[in-house]
């Protein structure tokens, strides 16, 4: 099997179970229990994970919420915003959110719960695939002036886009959304390993990260959430023991977490290597496909765009491509045959029958988005599997193309 849907999840790397192995086996206390030694070393454990999970984002610890995922936090962000907002105008006044139409699930579902409860909802168009006005992907900053209203409480974004790996520019989008009195969430949850991620940076209010989307273990994740300058405070979702201080209920799994942060370390520290090495064979993939696949196209910006301006434009492991003349889930079902781990699009939206949002948001024909293929690299992609990985994509779509 050749993997490359490391956006849909990622290896765990050893190092990780490496460093959460002993809190699965001889130190199991809890780390609410801290009347014993072995609760405080449970304690002492997850202080020392909010450390370098802080440190690897440009936080302080203080604003570092464990959760169980990237979706548990994006809820506890858009939803825990608006209960706090509604509690502060006594239920009278729902106010407005921004988003973005090509938004992670994670994101739309959450803000269409808000919009049946009353609250208005402004989903940004994207410049469209060969939009001369605009990078494919990306919100335009006019359409935001123009979206943002006195009774706007709320911007959620991507940071970077999971199926078209589009880097939004997060930075100017702050500058607005704070001068318009708003908070800006930021779903960071694919940008950790790939690109630079510093909080202050990018002016997010909150920001949500998943462990297992950069070589961590899964059902674990953080919310980030000001506490300097201008805090910002969140309603709890889970209620029970009080644990992170208040904000989100449960029992701390210590293994996960300790493991999260050390793929967290070890995300920052590879970041000067496995940046260059990714990118060259994402545009070795693309060579490759090019060479053998007539009609080829790629969906999201030029692979060459992030040569121009200080502002990374796509995810350097990214590569996303429509296929014509081939009917996607065929497509998909043979490779899969051939031994290729590939998706269409995000993994929260697999079971669907419908084509990808984000590509029907570029301009693409459900046809075109259908017969779209998702490449996501990693640390551990080698040279070989990509070229192995070309050479059986030609050779399955050449077999469909003849039936």
């Amino acid at each position: 099997m050749i993997y490359l849907d490391n956006h849909a999840t990622t290896r765990l790397d050893p190092r990780v179970l490496e460093a959460m192995l002993p809190w699965l086996t001889d130190h199991y206390g809890n780390a609410g229990s801290t009347t014993h030694e072995m609760g405080r070393e449970a304690r002492a454990a997850v202080d020392a994970a909010r450390d370098t999970c802080a440190a690897a984002i440009g936080a302080t610890p203080r604003e570092i919420v464990f959760t169980g995922g990237a979706t548990e936090s994006v809820n506890l962000a858009i939803l825990g915003t608006a209960s706090r907002i509604r509690g502060q105008t006594g239920g009278v006044s729902r106010g407005h959110v921004i988003t973005v139409a090509t938004e992670h699930h994670a994101v739309l579902d959450p803000i269409e719960h808000l919009e049946r409860e009353g609250f208005a909802v402004t989903r940004l168009p994207v410049a469209g695939q060969g939009d001369p006005s605009g990078v494919p992907g990306r919100i335009r900053l006019a359409d935001l002036d123009s979206a943002l209203r006195p009774d706007t409480f709320l911007v959620s974004v991507l940071l970077a886009n999971n199926e078209i790996g589009v880097v939004q520019e997060v930075a100017a989008i702050a500058d607005r959304v704070h001068a318009a009195g708003a908070i800006l969430h930021v779903d960071c949850a694919q940008a950790l390993g790939r690109i630079p991620v510093d909080v202050d940076s990018i002016g997010a209010d909150l920001a949500s990260f998943s462990g297992h989307k950069f070589h961590g273990p899964k059902g674990v994740g953080a919310l980030y959430v000001r506490r300097r300058g201008r805090a910002v405070r969140v309603d709890p979702l889970v209620f029970g023991g009080g644990q992170e201080r208040g904000m989100r209920s449960g029992t701390l799994d210590v293994p996960a977490i300790v493991g999260m942060a050390e793929a967290a370390r070890l995300a920052n520290e590879g970041l000067a290597a496995e940046v260059p090495h990714m990118r060259q064979l994402r545009d070795r993939l693309w060579q490759k496909l090019t060479d053998v696949v007539p009609g080829i196209a790629i969906n999201g910006p030029a692979l060459d765009a992030d040569d121009v301006g200080p502002t990374p434009v796509r995810l350097v492991n990214n590569l996303n491509v429509h296929i014509p003349g081939v009917d996607g889930q065929t497509l998909l079902a043979t490779l899969s045959n051939e031994g290729l781990a590939l998706s269409s699009g995000s993994a929260c939206s697999s079971e669907s029958p419908r084509p990808s949002h984000v590509l029907l948001a570029l301009g693409l024909s459900e046809d075109q988005a259908r017969a779209s293929l998702r490449f996501g690299l990693s640390r551990f992609t080698t040279e070989s599997e990509v070229d192995e990985a070309a050479r059986r994509i030609a050779a399955g779509i050449a077999r469909l193309r003849l039936q």
